[in-house]
């Protein structure tokens, strides 16, 4: 609860001091995606029951639940087409009895992008040769770390993360932020909270552009873009999960989330300004702790039809998981889109532990 109190306190003292930063709406979004096939068949309701190397993710006290000597974890999902890369990779380990700790990598970004700021010379002349290509992607480093503490049943963790921003050679920027985030177990309960970005989280934004891409601009009404500092508001997640044994094979993982945002108001189930609160909720079925179903509901919002009126849009998401000794292999099937539109993704993650020699 400290951690908490103080961390809100820094927010707010924060908030007060860069009144004049920009504070986008979606900064460093890349980083609310998710990771893990699991979670996406959850529709990421998993901030409770994380207890593997995703946890550096989702809730870096759930380190501690970490099996084996060290965990790996990678993930690959492509987006609209196939236009978006989204990778994830992750290695984490105990490091003794009470603390454990990882280091996970994200990258999503849009690879050869065509550039034509060159297609005309300066004598009006097409030349389709002068075409070059760029990436723009987002990176995170994030560094996290877990522990015990005194009190039964309570467990601490945090991140360090460091993000790069590249736009091929126009733009770049650096950001750094960290996290903060708890699990306590009541009786049969889990109940957990993660405050993202808790300090707000800063992106310097540096521009280099040519004269000829600045002319470029200025002839197609394109605002030139200023080196500045971007910031991202604190996110809160509240969770409560229970697991329910009906006998030695079959059990069933119940887990609810609250996303509660700070960047003023959204396109969800409660908005108001400055906090909107986002719920979703995931089910997973197991079966020996071998093979698991799992189902979620989340994304719900209200949608204008094209007569005006309003109706309730829900996203709801289907996984498997299979585990073959100390190997994960998990899918998820994902609808990004409307009901109606169906645009469904199909996601992979694999985990496995290793071992030390005895």
């Amino acid at each position: 609860m400290r951690l908490f109190a103080a961390s809100l306190f820094f927010y707010y003292s924060i908030t007060a001091i860069y009144a004049q930063v920009s504070a986008p709406k979606y900064s460093n979004e890349f980083l609310a995606i998710g990771v893990g096939a699991r979670a996406f068949g959850m529709s990421n309701s998993v901030v409770a029951s994380s207890s593997d190397i995703t946890a550096g993710y989702w809730n870096p006290t759930g380190l501690l639940g970490i099996s084996g000597d060290l965990q790996v974890a990678a993930m690959h999902a492509e987006y609209f087409a196939s236009i978006a890369k989204y990778d994830y990779a992750a290695i984490g380990k105990s490091i003794d009895s009470a603390s454990a700790g990882a280091f996970s990598i994200i990258r999503f970004g849009v690879d050869d992008i065509p550039n034509t700021t060159e297609l005309i010379d300066a004598d009006g002349n097409i030349n389709y040769d002068r075409i070059t290509s760029f990436s723009a992607a987002d990176y995170a480093f994030i560094f996290s770390y877990a522990r015990k503490t005194r009190i039964p049943g309570l467990r601490l963790g945090g991140n360090a993360k460091i993000i790069y921003r590249k736009v091929g050679d126009f733009a770049n920027s650096w950001g750094f932020g960290l996290d903060a985030s708890a699990m306590y177990d009541f009786k049969k309960w889990r109940f957990a909270a993660v405050i993202r970005d808790a300090t707000s989280t800063f992106n310097a934004w540096s521009f280099s552009l040519d004269d000829r891409t600045k002319e470029v601009f200025a002839l197609t009404g394109n605002d030139i873009p200023q080196n500045s500092l971007e910031l991202t508001l604190p996110r809160i997640i509240a969770a409560a999960a229970r697991q329910f044994n009906f006998n030695e094979k079959l059990s069933l993982l119940a887990e609810v989330n609250m996303d509660i945002t700070s960047d003023g108001r959204r396109n969800v189930l409660i908005r108001s300004a400055p906090f909107s609160f986002d719920p979703h909720l995931g089910l997973e079925f197991g079966y020996r702790s071998t093979v698991f179903l799992r189902m979620g509901m989340g994304n719900i919002q209200r949608i204008e039809t094209f007569d005006g009126s309003n109706e309730l849009s829900l996203q709801p998401n289907f996984g498997l998981g299979l585990r073959i000794k100390q190997v994960y292999l998990d899918y998820a099937l994902t609808d990004i889109g409307d009901l109606s539109t169906a645009l469904y993704s199909n996601v992979f993650s694999l985990k496995f532990n290793i071992f030390k020699r005895k």
